[in-house]
């Protein structure tokens, strides 16, 4: 067993163990929170397969920018930060999710035992000077348009969370958003 496996190993247990955590805890800000060391960690691991690209993007989108975008999301709905029972889900779905969480975890398995088989997989990778040819050429639109996709739906809410408030007792019929002066 080489120093990359021991880090894999520990880094691979991290982020299954934040990743549970992410899941199984009843506070949703903690469960943002899990959710950054379970990215961070694979994050690890992509660095220990030699992947610093993967590792790079999966620090700065998902960990950098979408559980910014969550944990701000979180704060725009005033949703709960501590306990809800609002939120909680009875026994029954509980077990329905364990059931089909355990099905597809049992069926990915099988799929990569029988692809595998026992063998080893060649891996052709290419050059990062191609991938970045091919996303910067033929698919800089799509990302353009997700990313446009992402700031419509901040700033939706952002002017949904802006809660109307009566103006001033001399006018009756108009209406100001909070923290707009008269």
């Amino acid at each position: 067993m080489t120093t990359y496996d021991i880090f894999f190993s520990i880094l691979g247990v991290l982020c299954a163990a934040s990743a549970f955590l992410a899941v199984l805890t009843r506070h949703l800000m903690h469960s943002a929170l899990w959710l950054t060391v379970c990215l961070a960690t694979l994050a690890g691991c992509y660095l220990v397969l030699g992947a610093e690209l993967v590792a790079l993007v999966q620090l700065l989108v998902y960990v950098g920018a979408i559980i910014v975008l969550v944990i701000f999301a979180l704060m725009l709905t005033r949703a709960p930060i501590g306990r809800s029972h609002d939120h909680d889900t009875p026994m029954a779905q509980r077990a329905a999710a364990l059931v089909i969480a355990g099905s597809s975890a049992a069926l990915l398995g099988a799929v990569l035992i029988t692809g595998v088989r026992g063998g080893t997989v060649e891996v052709h990778g290419g050059s990062t000077q191609a991938l970045a040819k091919n996303l910067f050429t033929s698919w800089v639109w799509p990302f353009e348009l997700l990313s446009l996709l992402l700031l419509a739906a901040v700033v939706g809410a952002l002017a949904m969370s802006r809660k109307l408030v009566p103006a001033d007792a001399g006018d009756d019929d108009s209406e100001q958003t909070v923290g707009e002066d008269s």
